[in-house]
Protein backbone atom coordinates (compact mmCIF):
# COMPACT_ATOMS: atom_id res chain seq x y z
CA UNK A 1 0.00 0.00 0.00
CA UNK A 2 1.52 3.53 -1.26
CA UNK A 3 2.28 6.40 2.04
CA UNK A 4 0.17 9.10 1.23
CA UNK A 5 1.86 12.65 0.21
CA UNK A 6 3.30 14.15 3.27
CA UNK A 7 2.42 18.07 4.17
CA UNK A 8 5.08 20.56 3.58
CA UNK A 9 6.87 21.20 6.84
CA UNK A 10 7.15 24.85 8.02
CA UNK A 11 10.68 25.81 7.54
CA UNK A 12 10.44 28.00 10.88
CA UNK A 13 9.61 24.95 13.13
CA UNK A 14 12.16 24.06 15.41
CA UNK A 15 12.77 20.31 15.25
CA UNK A 16 16.05 20.67 17.26
CA UNK A 17 14.13 19.21 20.23
CA UNK A 18 12.58 16.05 18.48
CA UNK A 19 14.28 15.39 15.45
CA UNK A 20 17.65 13.14 16.12
CA UNK A 21 19.72 11.34 13.22
CA UNK A 22 20.52 7.56 14.60
CA UNK A 23 24.24 7.93 14.33
CA UNK A 24 24.64 11.04 15.99
CA UNK A 25 23.30 10.15 19.32
CA UNK A 26 25.55 8.79 21.63
CA UNK A 27 25.84 5.06 22.41
CA UNK A 28 24.11 3.43 24.85
CA UNK A 29 21.32 5.38 24.21
CA UNK A 30 20.70 7.84 27.61
CA UNK A 31 17.00 8.26 27.71
CA UNK A 32 17.16 10.85 30.43
CA UNK A 33 19.79 12.95 28.85
CA UNK A 34 17.38 12.66 25.38
CA UNK A 35 13.89 13.78 27.17
CA UNK A 36 15.31 15.35 30.69
CA UNK A 37 13.64 12.98 32.73
CA UNK A 38 13.36 9.19 34.02
CA UNK A 39 9.88 8.04 33.04
CA UNK A 40 9.02 4.57 31.11
CA UNK A 41 10.20 4.35 27.75
CA UNK A 42 8.46 3.63 24.72
CA UNK A 43 9.67 2.67 21.02
CA UNK A 44 7.26 3.31 17.64
CA UNK A 45 9.30 0.78 14.99
CA UNK A 46 8.42 2.65 11.43
CA UNK A 47 6.49 5.54 12.93
CA UNK A 48 5.94 7.04 9.66
CA UNK A 49 3.48 10.31 9.95
CA UNK A 50 3.51 10.00 13.95
CA UNK A 51 -0.04 9.54 14.66
CA UNK A 52 0.66 6.75 17.10
CA UNK A 53 3.54 8.47 18.17
CA UNK A 54 1.14 12.03 19.03
CA UNK A 55 -1.97 10.19 20.69
CA UNK A 56 -0.22 7.85 22.93
CA UNK A 57 2.32 10.91 24.26
CA UNK A 58 -0.83 13.03 25.11
CA UNK A 59 -2.68 10.09 26.37
CA UNK A 60 0.28 9.07 28.48
CA UNK A 61 1.75 12.44 29.93
CA UNK A 62 3.86 10.08 32.19
CA UNK A 63 5.74 7.83 29.76
CA UNK A 64 8.17 8.89 26.97
CA UNK A 65 8.15 7.78 23.21
CA UNK A 66 10.52 7.30 20.78
CA UNK A 67 9.83 6.64 17.41
CA UNK A 68 12.23 5.80 14.90
CA UNK A 69 11.76 5.93 11.07
CA UNK A 70 13.98 5.04 8.55
CA UNK A 71 12.60 7.16 5.50
CA UNK A 72 13.98 10.83 6.28
CA UNK A 73 10.79 12.88 5.11
CA UNK A 74 8.19 10.89 7.21
CA UNK A 75 10.48 11.40 10.17
CA UNK A 76 10.88 15.03 9.98
CA UNK A 77 7.35 15.17 9.31
CA UNK A 78 6.50 13.34 12.21
CA UNK A 79 8.98 15.16 14.08
CA UNK A 80 7.27 18.86 12.79
CA UNK A 81 3.67 17.47 13.78
CA UNK A 82 5.24 16.76 17.99
CA UNK A 83 7.55 20.29 17.66
CA UNK A 84 3.90 22.11 16.55
CA UNK A 85 2.28 20.35 19.30
CA UNK A 86 4.76 21.70 21.79
CA UNK A 87 5.06 17.70 22.84
CA UNK A 88 7.72 17.07 25.11
CA UNK A 89 7.18 13.47 25.96
CA UNK A 90 7.71 11.77 21.95
CA UNK A 91 10.71 12.37 19.78
CA UNK A 92 11.72 10.82 16.41
CA UNK A 93 14.81 9.25 15.66
CA UNK A 94 15.52 9.16 12.12
CA UNK A 95 16.99 5.61 11.25
CA UNK A 96 17.46 2.09 11.18
CA UNK A 97 15.48 0.36 13.53
CA UNK A 98 17.21 -2.75 13.83
CA UNK A 99 20.68 -0.92 14.30
CA UNK A 100 19.08 1.38 17.23
CA UNK A 101 18.33 -2.01 18.96
CA UNK A 102 21.70 -3.65 18.38
CA UNK A 103 23.98 -1.20 19.22
CA UNK A 104 22.15 1.88 21.07
CA UNK A 105 19.57 0.37 23.36
CA UNK A 106 20.97 -1.40 26.64
CA UNK A 107 19.08 -4.16 28.14
CA UNK A 108 15.84 -3.78 29.96
CA UNK A 109 15.82 -0.46 28.92
CA UNK A 110 11.94 -0.05 27.44
CA UNK A 111 8.60 -0.44 28.97
CA UNK A 112 6.92 -1.47 25.54
CA UNK A 113 8.14 -1.17 21.79
CA UNK A 114 5.24 -1.03 19.17
CA UNK A 115 5.42 -2.57 15.89
CA UNK A 116 2.79 -1.61 13.47
CA UNK A 117 2.36 -2.71 10.13
CA UNK A 118 5.49 -3.28 9.48
CA UNK A 119 6.72 -3.34 5.33
CA UNK A 120 5.87 -7.08 4.38
CA UNK A 121 8.09 -7.56 2.02
CA UNK A 122 5.70 -9.79 -0.43
CA UNK A 123 8.37 -11.22 -2.83
CA UNK A 124 9.84 -14.48 -0.91
CA UNK A 125 13.37 -13.52 -1.59
CA UNK A 126 13.53 -10.55 -0.10
CA UNK A 127 11.76 -11.54 3.47
CA UNK A 128 15.09 -11.31 4.74
CA UNK A 129 14.33 -7.82 4.94
CA UNK A 130 11.67 -8.26 7.09
CA UNK A 131 12.11 -6.31 10.63
CA UNK A 132 10.00 -9.35 12.18
CA UNK A 133 13.86 -11.57 12.04
CA UNK A 134 15.74 -13.52 14.49
CA UNK A 135 18.55 -11.18 15.52
CA UNK A 136 16.09 -8.37 15.54
CA UNK A 137 13.65 -9.98 17.83
CA UNK A 138 16.38 -11.12 20.44
CA UNK A 139 17.12 -7.52 20.87
CA UNK A 140 13.76 -6.57 21.65
CA UNK A 141 13.37 -8.95 24.00
CA UNK A 142 16.49 -7.90 25.71
CA UNK A 143 16.18 -4.26 25.40
CA UNK A 144 12.40 -4.69 27.31
CA UNK A 145 12.69 -4.71 30.90
CA UNK A 146 10.47 -7.72 32.85
CA UNK A 147 7.07 -7.16 32.73
CA UNK A 148 7.23 -5.04 29.36
CA UNK A 149 5.17 -6.08 26.34
CA UNK A 150 5.66 -6.29 22.40
CA UNK A 151 2.68 -5.12 20.22
CA UNK A 152 2.21 -5.91 16.64
CA UNK A 153 0.44 -5.97 14.03
CA UNK A 154 -0.09 -6.17 10.89
CA UNK A 155 -2.81 -6.85 7.74
CA UNK A 156 -1.11 -9.75 6.45
CA UNK A 157 -2.29 -12.81 7.44
CA UNK A 158 0.99 -14.74 6.25
CA UNK A 159 3.55 -12.17 7.80
CA UNK A 160 1.75 -12.35 11.16
CA UNK A 161 1.67 -16.58 11.88
CA UNK A 162 5.15 -16.52 10.88
CA UNK A 163 6.06 -14.03 12.90
CA UNK A 164 4.49 -15.87 15.88
CA UNK A 165 6.11 -18.78 15.26
CA UNK A 166 9.31 -17.08 15.06
CA UNK A 167 8.60 -15.60 18.60
CA UNK A 168 7.46 -18.42 20.10
CA UNK A 169 10.37 -20.67 18.63
CA UNK A 170 12.88 -17.57 19.20
CA UNK A 171 11.93 -15.86 22.24
CA UNK A 172 11.02 -16.36 26.11
CA UNK A 173 8.06 -13.77 25.71
CA UNK A 174 4.85 -15.44 27.06
CA UNK A 175 1.94 -14.63 23.90
CA UNK A 176 0.64 -14.21 22.12
CA UNK A 177 -2.03 -12.80 24.91
CA UNK A 178 -5.23 -11.99 23.86
CA UNK A 179 -5.83 -8.46 22.49
CA UNK A 180 -9.10 -6.58 23.13
CA UNK A 181 -12.21 -8.10 22.46
CA UNK A 182 -13.69 -5.15 20.64
CA UNK A 183 -11.27 -3.15 18.66
CA UNK A 184 -13.32 -0.45 18.97
CA UNK A 185 -13.09 0.00 22.12
CA UNK A 186 -9.31 0.66 22.02
CA UNK A 187 -7.60 3.35 23.63
CA UNK A 188 -7.66 5.83 21.11
CA UNK A 189 -4.16 5.97 20.94
CA UNK A 190 -3.49 2.64 19.39
CA UNK A 191 -4.27 4.16 16.31
CA UNK A 192 -2.30 4.47 13.29
CA UNK A 193 -2.76 5.98 9.69
CA UNK A 194 -3.03 2.26 8.15
CA UNK A 195 -4.86 0.91 10.57
CA UNK A 196 -7.36 3.65 10.33
CA UNK A 197 -7.76 3.61 6.59
CA UNK A 198 -7.67 -0.75 6.53
CA UNK A 199 -10.73 -0.88 9.15
CA UNK A 200 -12.52 1.59 6.52
CA UNK A 201 -11.92 -0.58 3.80
CA UNK A 202 -12.77 -3.04 5.65
CA UNK A 203 -9.27 -5.24 5.79
CA UNK A 204 -8.50 -7.81 8.46
CA UNK A 205 -6.30 -6.52 11.06
CA UNK A 206 -4.26 -9.18 13.07
CA UNK A 207 -3.00 -8.32 16.26
CA UNK A 208 -0.73 -9.71 19.03
CA UNK A 209 0.60 -9.12 22.72
CA UNK A 210 3.94 -10.26 24.27
CA UNK A 211 4.82 -10.01 27.44
CA UNK A 212 8.31 -10.60 28.75
CA UNK A 213 8.72 -12.77 31.70
CA UNK A 214 10.57 -11.65 34.97
CA UNK A 215 13.27 -14.66 34.64
CA UNK A 216 13.10 -14.28 30.87
CA UNK A 217 16.62 -15.17 29.04
CA UNK A 218 16.97 -15.30 25.58
CA UNK A 219 15.70 -18.27 23.62
CA UNK A 220 17.45 -17.48 20.12
CA UNK A 221 20.89 -19.26 18.96
CA UNK A 222 22.02 -19.83 15.59
CA UNK A 223 22.11 -18.42 12.68
CA UNK A 224 20.11 -15.37 11.60
CA UNK A 225 16.11 -16.42 10.59
CA UNK A 226 13.21 -14.86 8.99
CA UNK A 227 10.38 -16.79 8.36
Amino acid sequence: MARPRLRKIDPTLDLSRHYYVLDSLPRPLDPGALFGRRAPLEVDVGSGKGLFLRQAAQAHPDRDFLGVELAVKYAQSAAAQLAKLGTANAKVIQGDAVRLFAEWLPDGLLAAVHIYFPDPWWKKRHRKRRIMREGFLRDVERALKPGGVLHFWTDVQEYFETSLQLLADCTRLEGPLPPLADPEKEPPEFRTHFERRNRLQGVPIYRALFRKPSDSSPACSGSQRTL
